[in-house]
């Protein structure tokens, strides 16, 4: 599965369980995107309000395709809709990242 690096940034609340974390990543235009999520949906460490951040994680997306921008540099398109129908805070779900970006895990 592949899945964008994100820094999760802060702790926002215990309830839903297994609590909410705020995550941020940059896409291939440099534009910051920020998300709301469960911990366990983007990490496998036990994360609560006691842990340090920043910390990892990941995001599960799918790639939709793939091309190059006008200065070479290969730009991957995906969605996070699928798998788990992640959004950012505008409510956004497709994505250009950088190879870079990307995990497999």
């Amino acid at each position: 599965m592949q899945g964008i690096k994100v820094t999760i940034v802060r702790y926002i609340s215990d309830e839903p369980q297994p609590g909410i974390v705020e995550c941020k990543f940059e896409d291939a235009h440099g534009r910051r995107w920020s998300l709301l999520e469960k911990t366990a949906v983007v990490s496998a460490e036990s994360l609560d309000a006691r842990t340090t951040y920043p910390r990892r994680g990941v995001i599960a997306c799918e790639i939709v395709r793939r091309s190059r921008d006008q200065a070479g540099r290969e730009i991957i398109h995906v969605t996070t809709e699928r798998p788990w129908c992640v959004e950012s805070l505008e409510g956004v779900t497709k994505f250009d990242v950088l190879p870079e970006s990307l995990v497999e895990f």
